[in-house]
């Protein structure tokens, strides 16, 4: 199964791309790196420069139809550009309308907020983003990872990089699921 990694062109905390990326390619699937624009993309640790990636789609090029499933990394800055993109916030909104599981962690799901997807989901995030979330209509937990199977995607979400590796095992579960069919 192919997973869609969507980033900013700047701003996406490594670690939250490169764990999840590394639990999608050690579970047999493709990760996909997709970004608002092509070329690389630059990764941050906190608020210094990390490394760079090479972009695999943009999302002028991409479709969910050709994905099975979607992960949203955090990082500041790399969400808050995202959901000023209208293709980049559409594609998001794509993998809901079409049933497909969602992943977000940290800042990730700000993402969420402006594709409007979070009416009647609980879930879990960087505790700066419980407002954004609430007024959005979703319910806010503090918990290291949250599954919400509300219709019609299970979206899982965690707080921070220390809840990578319980949000790797639980998305990388949830995705199995699809995979399997």
């Amino acid at each position: 199964m192919r997973v869609a990694f969507l980033v900013a062109p700047e701003g996406v905390e490594q670690v939250e791309l490169t764990d999840p990326w590394q639990a999608v390619a050690d579970a047999g699937d493709t990760p996909v790196l997709v970004s608002t624009e092509p070329g690389k993309i630059q990764a941050f640790n906190h608020l210094d420069k990390a490394d760079t990636f090479p972009v695999d789609e943009t999302v002028a090029d991409a479709s969910a139809d050709a994905f099975g499933a979607l992960v949203l990394p955090g990082g500041v800055a790399n969400p808050d550009f995202l959901r000023m993109d209208e293709r980049a916030v559409a594609f998001v909104r794509a993998f809901f309308d079409a049933g497909k599981p969602v992943a977000a962690i940290c800042h990730g799901p700000w993402t969420l907020v402006e594709a409007d997807v979070l009416r009647g989901r609980t879930l879990t995030s960087w505790p700066s983003l419980k407002t954004d979330i609430r007024n959005a209509g979703g319910e806010w937990v503090d918990e290291q990872v949250k599954v919400c199977e509300a219709t019609p995607s299970t979206l899982v979400t965690s707080r921070k990089p220390d809840d990578l590796k319980a949000f790797c095992e639980a998305f990388t579960e949830v995705f199995a699921k699809v995979s399997r069919g």
